[in-house]
Parts: structure tokens; sequence; C-alpha cells
């Protein structure tokens, strides 16, 4: 079954879910997601966010249509896309930074920078077509090429050892193109690495009739061919490559959206896809062993509330420490400091927390309340819970 979702620009909370049969395609889930938008808000100017698949014709005109807005990735299948990397190669494009930060993973790695390009040609529905660079995303499509086409190499070299030996599995020709074509296409490297199947000959000398050779003995040539593999790569698909990586576009039919904005719209997008990894790693939701499609959905349901209380108490944190100017808390082991609080750190902040009440014969002798520490008073001030709610009325 394929899990819907949509979130909230604002921290990530789950305000829709719905449930559809497994080989739905993507495309055309947007419309009803957006439709139900439309109907449980009351409005049509909310910006709705996605992935490549919202840009579909049926899709972006049924909102537009409607006085809605989108924000979307345009895929690589796109006229638009190959016409725009044509230019790169011949002329600069005068790109406008909008982030310099530092690296997110690495201390010393590059800097993290996002700049952005407004194309002077539109889209062919006549929308504004907006080009982000990031120098990060670049470096690792090239370093992820660059692996892909040693993998490739390295297979295609291995396939040639077995071609040499006494029993190839593989002999005739379209065999072995059959294998070299799946080799690369998997690791999508045919456009760099360029097979050719050569017949090698192999000669051998026997003599022409039996017994101890002498000088006048006459020898038989045999020659047997057998297929063998050699490649080639292409610097210049490599390198036309290499100038337009980092790059995507982005496609939106409001005007009014600066390119700025309509990058920090899209950088929100991927809030979602952070759900649904909590989703299948944090709560587990697969596998579901159940046959009746009404117990899986409810089942989903359930996880779509976890996941909504989740959102909530991680959203309630965050801007609580935006507005005291906190920039992080002692939340992990050892009392590290967390600038991202999960959910996950506030509910173990908590889970030792004890009260005991002792009982002789029915009758409350003492009650032991709770000692909170420092941080979950803090913590609790955040979500406006009294410490009282943690102590044992009598």
């Amino acid at each position: 079954m394929l899990f819907i979702l949509t979130t909230t620009a604002d921290g990530g909370v789950p305000i829709q879910f719905r449930s559809e049969d497994g080989n739905t395609n993507d495309s055309v889930t947007h419309i009803q997601t957006w439709d139900s938008l439309h109907v449980a808000t009351g409005r049509v100017d909310f910006l709705y966010v996605g992935d490549c698949k919202l840009c579909s014709d049926e899709t972006m005109h049924h909102i537009d249509s409607r006085g809605g807005r989108f924000v979307t990735v345009m895929p690589r299948s796109r006229k638009e896309d190959e016409l725009f990397r044509r230019r790169v190669l011949k002329r600069p494009v005068a790109w406008e930074k909008v982030w310099d930060r530092p690296n997110p993973r690495r201390k010393y790695g590059p800097r993290d920078r996002w700049f952005v390009h407004r194309w002077e040609l539109p889209s062919q529905e006549g929308w504004p077509v907006i080009w982000i660079y990031s120098n990060l995303l670049a470096l690792h499509r090239k370093q992820g090429r660059m692996e892909r086409i040693e993998r490739a190499v390295q297979e295609l070299a291995d396939g040639d050892e077995r071609l040499r030996g006494p029993r190839p599995r593989k002999r005739s020709r379209r065999q072995i193109e059959k294998s070299v074509d799946e080799t690369l296409e998997r690791l999508c490297v045919s456009r760099y690495v360029h097979p050719e199947l050569w017949a090698e000959e192999i000669h051998h000398f026997r003599q022409e009739c039996r017994g101890r050779p002498g000088p006048h003995t006459r020898y038989r040539k045999q020659t047997r061919r057998r297929w063998r593999l050699r490649w080639t790569l292409d610097p210049e698909a490599i390198h036309d490559e290499e100038a337009t990586d980092g790059m995507y576009p982005l496609l939106t039919n409001d005007n009014s959206l600066s390119a700025r904005e309509v990058l920090e719209a899209h950088k929100r997008q991927p809030a979602v896809e952070k759900r649904f990894e909590q989703i299948k790693t944090v709560h587990q939701i697969a596998p579901v062993f159940l046959k009746n499609e009404g117990r899986i959905e409810a089942f989903f349901f359930l996880y779509f509330v976890a996941l909504l209380v989740q959102a909530i108490i991680e959203r309630q944190v965050r801007q609580a420490m935006a507005a005291r100017g906190i920039n992080e808390l002692p939340l992990y082991p050892e009392d590290r400091s967390c600038r991202q609080p999960t959910a996950e750190q506030i509910l173990r902040l908590f889970s030792l927390t004890e009260a005991h009440v002792l009982r002789k014969g029915g009758t409350v002798v003492q009650t032991f309340q709770p000692s909170l520490t420092a941080l979950q008073r803090q913590v609790l001030t955040m979500f406006d819970i009294p410490e009282k709610a943690y102590q044992i009325t009598p």
C-alpha cells in the first residue's frame, strides 16, 4: 500500500494522511491531496511544495486553474533542462549567492554555498524557472559518478577475465552485449564508458600424423576465436557533466516569489522525507502482516497519530528555544549538547522519572515525590507544563 503524507512548513507537522493501493502512481495522488488541503483550510493561496512527481501537466494545471500555488522540481526529461545545460557549456551564468554556511558534516570541509538564477526563458507553460546550484551537491555528484565509472570498469575487467577463461559461461556475442548493457545501465555510466567486443584469435599447431615428431613432421594450424572486452572513457562527456553538476531547476506558477523564496520553500520539502524515514526506522512501520486492507489502513492511521504527536513535541521545544535564545540543550548521553532536540531525546529525559507510594494495610504511610532535575524543569517550562503534573496528589 502507498502511504501518502503531507506536512506543514512550520516544523514538518503531519496534517494530512491517506493510503492508496500500492500500484498507484505518485503523480496522480497530488490532485486529491491538494483538494483535501483546500477543503480542510478553506483557502487556495497556500504554497504546495512537492518533488518531481508533482511536475505533470494534469496536476499543475489542476492547481493553477483553481488559483493555487506550487513549487516543484523539474525532472531531467523536460526540454528546458537540456536547453539550460547546453547554455552553461557555452557561457557562464550569473548566479546569485543565497546561503554561505559551514559544512554541515565535516569540520574542515568546504563551506555549504547555495546559488540561485532566475532563467529568462520560462517553461513551456509560461511559468518561471529557478535554477539552483550547490557546491557540495556538485562535489557529491562528481564523486558518485567517478565511483560508478570505476565500478563499471572493474566489472568489465572481471567480465573480460571470465571470457579469457577455459570455459566462459557467456560465449555468444548477444549474451555478452546484453550483460555489458545491463551493467552500464545499472550504474548509469552508458554515457561515459564505451565498451567494444573484439575477436581474439588463438592459434594451435598439431601433428598431422601420430608418432614422435621429427625433422620432416608436418603440422596443421588450428585457429580458435573467442570474444574479448575492451572499453574507452569519453572525457568530453565527463567534462560536460561536471560543468553542470550540482544544478537542478525548480518550477513555480507564482510570479511574485523571488528566486530566494522559491529555494527556501523547496528546502522545506525534505521535511516530509524525514518523517517517512522516522516511520520506517524509529517507529518501524514495516513489515505489516495483515490481510485486510481496512485493518492495514487503520494501522497506518495509528502511526500517523504517533508521528503527529512526535512532530508537535519537536516543534514546541524548538520554538521555545528560539524564543528564549537557547542554542542547545544537554539532552544527549553524557550531557552532550543537542541543537535540534527530537521527541526521542525529550522522552528519554523523563523516562527515569518515578514516584513511589508506601502503603500499609491500604493506608498511605508516605509519598515519595519525583525529584526533577534543573534540565527537566527547564524543558517543562518550554511546554507550559507545571511541575506539579509530575507529583502525586493524596
